[in-house]
């Protein structure tokens, strides 16, 4: 277990934290939490590619703790009614997709690799952005006039992008198998 792991699982420990403030009120202390663990994200990602500590676990546990954060935070802020309803439907249906249809893949072919997109990686940065601002403007009062309206169009977007752009690589993959298959 090196550092960049033992940092994945300190954001994936910090999850039932940050549910619990955010059901108990605390949206303050749930913004600070979220920055920490986002800020972990990006540290964990720079020490392992920095310092030549990638490690197959990494690669999995990584996502795993992104989707366990968003998914977790998104869905209780929309429990509470700081997000609509249709934009936590949108997020959560796209993480248990592409995390279906890896689990699909790996299933039938026994040969999934993990490598996240840009799109990916750019709608989880727009993720993280959004429900920390939502958590800055509960907690703290922080308005940010037309801004919200721009980051809830910005989630949808990438998070549609990103759903999207996941099943066309599926869809290539399974084609290239399938013409593997069939050559004689």
């Amino acid at each position: 277990m090196n550092l960049p792991n033992i940092i994945t699982l300190l954001r994936i420990a910090a999850v039932p934290l940050a549910v619990w403030l955010i059901v108990e009120g605390y949206l303050m202390w749930a913004f600070w939490v979220f920055v920490a663990a986002g800020i972990s994200d990006a540290l964990d990602g720079f020490i392992a590619k920095r310092f030549h500590m990638e490690t197959e676990l990494g690669k999995y546990l990584d996502p795993l703790a992104d989707k366990a954060l968003l998914v977790s935070v998104f869905v209780t802020l929309g429990i509470e009614g700081y997000i609509a309803s249709w934009l936590v439907i949108l997020v959560v249906f796209r993480d248990v997709f592409i995390v279906g249809g890896a689990l699909l893949f790996e299933t039938m072919t026994h040969s999934l690799t993990m490598q996240p997109l840009m799109i990916s990686k750019v709608n989880t940065t727009v993720q993280i952005v959004f429900a920390a601002a939502v958590m800055a403007n509960v907690g703290y009062g922080i308005e940010l006039d037309g801004g919200m309206d721009a980051l809830v169009l910005a989630t949808a977007a990438t998070t549609i992008a990103s759903g999207v752009a996941y099943a066309i690589v599926w869809i290539k993959r399974w084609a290239q198998l399938e013409d593997t298959k069939n050559e004689p």
